[in-house]
């Protein structure tokens, strides 16, 4: 079945991260992906997503939905035919809309749980609290803007940031078949990343201790989008697990 591309505008995007142990993030990945390695670390996070105006690339601005939207990340590399390639496994999607959770896996990629959104923005600052359907996950972040990147022992400076976060347009999110990976890629001609200071910040799956033994996933900095024009270009799936391997 041929899928749309999606047409929409990032009106905040929240990437709250994590460096990780990368024996922590690859316990969590499917082949053929690894953990890609930032200063000897992995990274991992958070994506807090509200999207304006999202449709079918064809259809009229004015058919477009609003939606908040969660993606929970790790950055990952794998080999492509022309080489190593870099992106994002998403083990998990979250989303307040009925049509994204209903369509998602079925006429776009990306199959979505529902969850329960709670937001609250005034000039300078916002914050974002989650709670998922199925009780897994929540999530409750306070972010302020900031001038500058500061404390982060990943990225330099929010150039350099930018820069990594930009290469990894290619997402993979898990499937409830387990054989393979829906994959989205995200496109855009106006790439604008600012920074921000995490106020305060409880993610039920960064504080599992189960998941992330203690010590092994610490938040190192918080980065944000606005207003954005973005399409979303379907992937081909990746086959992951066993079928990753017969493939091989």
């Amino acid at each position: 079945m041929m899928q749309p591309r999606l047409s929409s505008v990032i009106e905040r995007r929240l990437l709250v991260n994590y460096r990780v142990s990368p024996d922590a993030a690859a316990r969590l990945l499917p082949g053929p992906l690894r953990p890609q390695l930032v200063h000897g670390y992995a990274v991992a996070g958070i994506c807090l997503l509200r999207l304006g105006r999202a449709r079918p690339a064809w259809m009229p601005k004015a058919f477009g939905l609003r939606s908040e939207n969660a993606a929970h990340r790790i950055a990952v590399e794998w080999d492509g035919p022309d080489g190593v390639e870099t992106g994002v496994y998403i083990p998990r999607r979250d989303t307040s809309s009925r049509l994204n959770a209903w369509a998602g896996g079925r006429l776009f990629p990306g199959e979505h749980g529902r969850a329960d959104f709670e937001v609250h923005e005034r000039p300078g600052q916002v914050r974002v609290a989650l709670a998922t359907r199925d009780g897994d996950t929540r999530v409750d972040t306070t972010v302020d803007l900031s001038d500058e990147l500061r404390g982060s022992e990943l990225f330099a400076d929010l150039a350099e940031a930018s820069r990594f976060f930009r290469s990894g347009a290619k997402g993979f999110s898990a499937t409830s078949s387990g054989r393979h990976l829906d994959g989205m890629e995200l496109r855009t001609k106006v790439w604008h990343m600012e920074a921000g200071r995490v106020r305060s910040i409880g993610s039920s799956f960064f504080d599992d201790p189960d998941r992330f033994p203690p010590g092994s996933a610490t938040l190192d900095c918080v980065l944000i989008m606005r207003d954005v024009p973005a399409s979303w270009r379907p992937l081909p799936a990746m086959a992951c697990g066993r079928d990753a391997q017969l493939a091989n």
